[in-house]
């Protein structure tokens, strides 16, 4: 059953410095995801450890932050069917080295941290990660909108 859904994804600062934005949308968009929200930011410190709070305990959690922080980054809201499941399939297993050879992370990510893209790992927490960088108003229900437009 297809249920329509919203997912967070970030395009991370080692895909934003090697210009790989458009390429990771235009993946998205082909695979049947629409952009609801969208923008570039830098995170402070606190506010990638904020993001990043469930992992705090982990050793790797310095280099994350250190990392996330290191240039600017692209948040997106992306809508469409099984969102979360189908944003999971698109970006590939967390190590590049393993993942898919079509995956966003096999084809821009260098290692397990610098890995191209984040993408949610549940619809719980899709809400409460795309809640962390949009307010309601900046998100745009992109299927509703268009369809209703093109009489779908």
């Amino acid at each position: 059953m297809k249920t329509m859904e919203q997912t967070l994804s970030i395009i991370k600062p080692d895909s934003v410095s090697k210009s790989h934005i458009g390429k990771i949308l235009t993946i998205f968009e082909q695979a049947g995801l629409r952009i609801a929200a969208m923008k570039m930011i830098r995170l402070s410190i606190t506010e990638a450890e904020g993001f990043y709070a469930v992992h705090k305990t982990r050793s790797f959690f310095p280099s994350l932050v250190d990392f996330m922080i290191s240039g600017p980054i692209v948040v997106l809201v992306l809508e469409g069917a099984n969102a979360v499941r189908r944003n999971r399939e698109i970006m590939g297993v967390t190590n590049p080295q393993e993942a898919a050879p079509e995956t966003i992370r096999a084809k821009f990510g260098e290692s397990i941290e610098i890995n191209a893209v984040h993408g949610s790992d549940s619809l719980e927490n899709a809400e409460m990660e795309i809640a962390y960088f949009f307010e309601k108003t900046e998100i745009v229900n992109a299927f509703n909108s268009v369809t209703s437009m093109v009489g779908e």
